[in-house]
């Protein structure tokens, strides 16, 4: 017999069931109502349970989504082009990406400029949230030329574009010029990421250049700032 309160005992059972390797990161945990069941208890003592959890970080709620085994932060090199998939390949994370809009549209002026295109040619528009596992952490929004991607297909989207434009398109990346800023989520953020709308996010603003000075890409990214943090290194010129 146990003289702990039901729910530090719930919380016991969750996070050795944590630590064995039962609920990896990122897996979600059973709804209140099926831990409410399991045990006995009313939503109370569940709740009390998953706040104690939620003060150790072993687990986070997500609004609207439900209670998640707490992930690793994703660390991403600004200076490194390298895509979602590759970056999380070596630690075996399930990733996967929705797409929301797969279309070509007629670039105006301000999006020319940024493409380095003329006003009126036309361009891929592309918006996709990022997954891990069951998690969205990214919605991104991306531009490429029509004219240097006319094979693009939605598959590719859902995938690597870098690996489509370097294995497939054999073209060589040069650089990518980003731009980091914190910004309260709007309605759209809020629903894609299920993010708190107290919270700010971080948007990346980037171009992507190849070796022969062309612009490939122009993409604004958003992501959930307790999932991601961002590495500079500077290096003094000689």
């Amino acid at each position: 017999m146990t003289n702990k309160p039901m729910y530090r005992q719930i919380a016991d059972t969750l996070r050795q069931q944590v630590q064995s390797g039962e609920l990896k990161p990122g897996d979600a945990l059973p709804t209140e109502s099926a831990l409410q069941a399991q045990f006995g208890v009313s939503r109370v003592t569940v709740r009390q349970a998953l706040k104690q959890l939620t003060a150790e970080a072993i687990i986070e709620s997500i609004q609207g989504s439900g209670s998640y085994v707490k992930a690793e932060r994703v660390n991403y090199d600004i200076y490194q082009l390298t895509s979602f998939y590759e970056k999380l390949a070596d630690r075996e994370v399930e990733t996967h990406s929705e797409v929301q809009v797969f279309e070509v549209i007629s670039a105006d002026e301000t999006l020319a400029e940024r493409l380095a295109l003329k006003a009126g040619d036309k361009a891929w528009h592309v918006k996709r949230v990022r997954f891990i596992k069951q998690k969205a952490v990214t919605l991104e929004e991306t531009w490429m030329p029509l004219a240097l991607f006319p094979d693009l297909t939605w598959e590719v989207m859902e995938n690597s574009k870098y690996q489509f434009i370097e294995q497939v398109k054999k073209m060589a990346i040069d650089r990518s010029e980003q731009e980091i800023v914190p910004v309260m989520p709007g309605a759209e953020v809020i629903a894609a990421l299920a993010v708190d709308p107290a919270q700010p996010v971080l948007e990346k603003i980037s171009r992507g250049f190849l070796q022969d000075g062309r612009v490939f890409e122009y993409s604004r990214n958003t992501f959930r700032s307790d999932d991601y943090k961002f590495t500079l290194v500077a290096k003094r010129r000689h």
